[in-house]
């Protein structure tokens, strides 16, 4: 379903009722959430406005994980979803978003990129 950013529904700031003076845009559209679970690298091309590309990362088998401690990153493979702060649903459902825990070969990782926005998972070794 498509989410609209547009403003022109909502009430005044004086609480009177703001009355639509156009129709909705192609431009205050939203996109659908990308929703990256584990599974064969998938990645969706999206044109943007201004002619521009951007990657959303539909699944993926792999992570780049940064080690603090030394400095090095590894491409390790995602065994799954531990925890997903963003929704209960994704934890349960294994959907990889910024901020969610993830058990690798190496150990847990928290994920710092958006995978739905930017097509890569990069995550941050934790400490046990």
């Amino acid at each position: 379903m498509v989410q609209w950013h547009w403003d022109l529904h909502k009430r005044k700031p004086t609480g009177g009722k703001r009355r639509p003076y156009r129709d909705k845009r192609r431009y205050e559209r939203g996109g659908d959430p990308a929703l990256t679970l584990i599974g064969e690298r998938e990645l969706r091309i999206k044109r943007v406005r201004g002619g521009g590309i951007k990657y959303s990362l539909a699944s993926e088998h792999y992570a780049n994980v940064m080690d603090t401690e030394t400095g090095i990153c590894k491409k390790v493979k995602i065994l799954r979803v531990l925890a997903n702060k963003a929704n209960r649903d994704y934890e349960r459902r294994g959907v990889i978003t910024k901020g969610a825990i993830i058990e690798t070969e190496i150990g847990k990782a928290k994920v710092t990129s958006r995978p739905g926005q930017n097509g890569i998972v990069n995550a941050v070794l934790l400490k046990e």
